[in-house]
């Protein structure tokens, strides 16, 4: 199954769950990717995401550059998981032959909860987001592999 992260940019919370999701499966019949849904060319991933991510998983995203999303990517994923209602709003409005595979994370892991922005704030600020993406993606993966086996 291929996960789609999005969210706005694509250098600061995509990129996270992108690496978090990749670095939990351990299996590689569950994979993800990441892009936005308004990127500036040649932007890359944050500072403070790049940080976060090196030191919590190890992996180093210097240089990523953000990935602007397509209708290819939304045909080509199983799961599109966006950050914000609004998002999905937006992209479901915009994209109504794939809205049944458009959710938003807090939604699809049952906590109905939104992954707020940290672009622009202090590294703590990244921290938090990173654990909630981190919470989030660990029960979605337990229900994505429930689904598996």
């Amino acid at each position: 199954m291929k996960i789609l992260f999005v969210c706005t940019g694509n250098t600061c919370r995509s990129p996270m769950a992108e690496a978090i999701f990749n670095s939990l499966s351990c299996n590689t019949d569950l994979i993800s990717s990441s892009a936005g849904i308004s990127i500036v060319n040649n932007s890359i991933i944050s500072d403070h995401s790049y940080k976060v991510v090196k030191n919590k998983l190890g992996i180093d995203l210097s240089g990523r550059k953000a990935v602007g999303l397509t209708k290819s990517m939304l045909n080509d994923y199983d799961l599109v998981l966006v950050m914000t209602d609004f998002m999905k709003h937006i992209l479901k409005l915009n994209n109504m032959e794939y809205e049944y595979k458009i959710f938003t994370i807090g939604e699809y892991c049952g906590l109905n909860e939104e992954i707020i922005d940290p672009y622009g704030g202090v590294i703590e600020t990244y921290e938090k987001t990173y654990t909630q993406l981190e919470q989030c993606i660990s029960l979605i993966i337990s229900k994505l592999k429930e689904g598996c086996c």
